[in-house]
């Protein structure tokens, strides 16, 4: 187990490498220049601004620079936001992102894993094609198209949650987390009712029915233990995804959050922002995966680690 860990700790810690390498570089070869908008500039300007931000060096030399310096946790300064540390942006808008990639993943878990049992048990029914049905609009759907729907209906016709929230109540709260949740919460469905309808098949089921246990320990006793790994699986990166917020969801509703600072990074060339953000962004998703890989052996004793 030992060595299993420590060898997904430097798998981990390559793969953040080569993100970080593929990220600076085409970063940089995308034409245009982060000092170059609708203002005019003078060749001597654009020169000085560049060697502030260390741009007039060789490409080769900027990448050996801001990698020594992230290694220390100097993420560097936006260029856009002037005085301000890409580390200083991060912090604040974080927990925006946290809280409502939180609110939906516990909603994203929960109801998927119970719409799935529920379709599973009834398989066939028109129940589980009501379910089915859903989902399949669920993962079918891009989230922006739900946030929009949503907006319209239940904001701007009904009047009954707002449109711009700044996640400071619980109605703010309802309509971003029910966009950013619709397709895990769908996913999660299908592949915890595939799961169940397996589960429920092999013969500790009927053995434990056989026994006189009651339907509920059978199923949520017996059966969800072993249906619901298909989930911790996909919860790992689905968690670093929603938690870390999502770009189109939080620009639609004007959340102050990470994943807005992001788009509007990209969209002015602000070279240590976007990398900032993508580091932090492929840090926290690689360090769910390791967390779940090595969680995964603890909910089934059975599974064994190759060292």
């Amino acid at each position: 187990m030992k060595r299993y860990i420590i060898k997904r700790l430097l798998t981990s810690i390559l793969t953040l490498w080569i993100m970080f390498t593929l990220t600076f570089f085409l970063m940089h070869f995308i034409p245009g220049s982060p000092f170059i908008g609708d203002k005019k500039m003078t060749p001597e300007i654009l020169a000085n601004l560049e060697a502030k931000h260390g741009l007039d060096k060789p490409l080769i030399v900027q990448y050996g620079i801001y990698l020594k310096n992230a290694l220390v946790g100097d993420l560097g300064q936006s260029i856009t936001l002037i005085g301000q540390d890409v580390t200083t942006i991060i912090a604040r808008k974080f927990p925006y992102s946290v809280r409502l990639g939180l609110f939906s993943g516990v909603i994203a878990i929960l109801m998927g894993t119970f719409l799935g049992v529920i379709s599973a048990l009834r398989k066939n029914t028109s129940l589980d094609r009501i379910i089915m049905l859903i989902v399949t609009i669920g993962i079918a759907v891009p989230s922006f198209v739900v946030a929009t729907v949503g907006m319209i209906v239940f904001g701007v016709q009904l009047k009954w949650l707002p449109t711009i929230s700044y996640l400071d109540s619980l109605k703010s709260y309802i309509l971003p987390g029910f966009a950013l949740s619709f397709f895990p919460l769908s996913y999660i469905t299908r592949i915890m009712r595939s799961s169940m309808l397996d589960v429920i098949n092999q013969d500790y089921i009927r053995t434990a029915r056989a026994k006189g246990l009651s339907e509920r320990v059978v199923i949520f006793k017996h059966g969800l233990r072993n249906g619901i790994l298909p989930v911790v699986t996909y919860v790992g990166p689905m968690l670093a995804g929603i938690l870390t917020g999502s770009f189109v969801i939080e620009s639609v509703f004007s959340i102050p959050g990470l994943g807005s600072s992001f788009v509007t990074s990209i969209t002015a060339r602000d070279y240590p922002t976007v990398m900032g953000v993508t580091i932090f962004f492929g840090a926290f998703l690689i360090l769910m995966n390791f967390i779940v890989d090595i969680l995964y052996r603890f909910v089934d004793p059975r599974i064994k680690i190759i060292n």
